[in-house]
């Protein structure tokens, strides 16, 4: 296998240049995601408030540059998560971003477990183990600080598991496209010398 295909479990718990860079990348695409209406979170009539997508550069920053961009990025949610809302279940920063923190960890995870096996299959488990743990840990997290009870999660679960597919179409078609671009800049082959090159 690649280099390039296993990248993000090579000293994941590093922060070298470029996954400094895909932080800020990611980062900047949460913020943007969060801040347009409709678009990160989609209002829905049941007790969650809304669906997201707002997790994928999440998964995907867990999958492609390890769980230290993963997290960090997670973190950014949390907090545009927790700077926009509107009801005191998400102004409860245990609830909107300890949660989130934990996204890119477990999908990142995920991937490094399975990638030896497929990447691309490695790269969709990620996505909807990464969607399913902000689910979970979201509404775990407010049934234990008392602001849902537990039976109105059932209405949510048909939600969760659609935003689990949702991130695991994307988290495939995502992650597999940057190994590619990536893999095309870093493996260009030389068809001349240092000395012969016009610059």
């Amino acid at each position: 296998m690649s280099k390039v295909a296993v990248e993000s479990t090579v000293r994941p718990w590093s922060l070298t240049t470029e996954r400094i860079v895909i932080t800020g990348v990611l980062a900047a695409i949460t913020i943007i995601l969060g801040v347009v209406p409709g678009i990160g979170f989609i209002p829905v009539p049941n007790s969650s408030g809304s669906a997201t997508i707002e997790h994928i550069p999440t998964i995907v920053g867990g999958v492609i540059a390890g769980p230290l961009v993963g997290m960090i990025s997670g973190l950014v949610f949390g907090l545009i998560s927790f700077s926009r809302a509107t009801v005191p279940i998400f102004k409860d920063p245990l609830v909107s971003i300890l949660p989130r923190i934990f996204i890119g960890l477990t999908a990142w995870a995920s991937y490094a477990a399975l990638v030896r096996f497929n990447r691309g299959v490695a790269a969709a488990v990620a996505g909807f183990v990464g969607a399913a743990t902000n689910t979970i840990l979201v509404l775990g997290m407010a049934v234990i600080r008392g602001y849902l009870p537990l039976p109105a999660i059932i209405p949510i679960i048909p939600q969760a598991v659609f935003e689990a597919i949702v991130a695991a179409i994307l988290t495939f078609i995502l992650a597999n496209a940057f190994f590619i671009l990536r893999g095309r800049v870093v493996r260009a082959p030389d068809t001349k010398s240092r000395d012969e090159l016009p610059y």
